[in-house]
């Protein structure tokens, strides 16, 4: 059930990207890096939110080496590690419905309760990058669906070119994993903004059932990928 736990996780994701990029102004909390363009863009336009993406991919680093650092002594005391990232996810977005809920909509994302959430979110989304590449490793990354378009277009390439001939079983597991996430992905950010319109900044409570699916999920079943005893 590796497929269901990372299906779930990267809808989550385009939920809260797209939700998040339109209740803060143009922050990106799931792709942090695109940031630097909303920034930029922040900065020559003179509108609001430019310390909000400044601060994003800071928190975000630090969120992760905190949590493989947290990860490490859960492990060494005989602890499932994945299950603890996904039950602080599931809080981490349940603070960030409750301030969006009580302060939103935000005239400001400049302000504190707007900075709440979108920090409260990056990190969340931290967390949901770090599971991905440390216990979820065999699927394709959940967050960032560049890369994944450019290995689908490249193996497809290969394919019409005859360099892969009938495409190898390995070729075509990859192109399937692959835009299986690509669609959940886009799915979720579809979701979110249309939750968006229809119940404004109420629509992070979303997320946080989502998040909260995944914690049972992992305990009801075993991840093959996971490095966890």
């Amino acid at each position: 059930m590796r497929f269901s736990l990372a299906g779930v996780l990267g809808l989550n994701a385009g939920y809260v990207d797209a939700a998040g990029y339109l209740t803060l102004k143009g922050l990106f909390t799931a792709h942090v890096t695109g940031n630097f363009v909303t920034l930029g863009a922040s900065l020559v336009l003179g509108t609001s939110g430019a310390l909000a993406k400044l601060l994003a991919l800071p928190v975000f680093c630090a969120v992760i080496v905190v949590t493989r650092l947290v990860a490490f002594r859960l492990e060494a005391r005989g602890h499932r590690a994945l299950r603890a990232m996904l039950i602080l996810q599931t809080v981490l977005l349940a603070v960030a419905a409750l301030v969006a809920a009580r302060f939103g909509p935000f005239g400001d994302v400049d302000g504190a309760p707007a900075l709440t959430v979108g920090m409260t979110l990056v990190a969340a989304m931290a967390i949901v990058n770090a599971a991905q590449r440390i216990h979820l490793s065999k699927s394709p990354p959940l967050t960032i669906m560049t890369g994944n378009t450019t290995q689908i277009m490249i193996d497809l390439a290969d394919w019409l070119a005859h360099r892969v001939p009938g495409l190898a079983p390995e070729v075509r597991t990859r192109i399937r994993r692959m835009t299986a996430s690509v669609v959940v992905f886009a799915t979720g950010c579809a979701v979110g903004a249309l939750a968006y319109a229809w119940l404004g900044t109420w629509c992070f409570c979303v997320p946080v059932l989502l998040a909260l699916s995944t914690s049972m999920m992992r305990e009801s079943h075993s991840d093959p990928d996971s490095r966890n005893p």
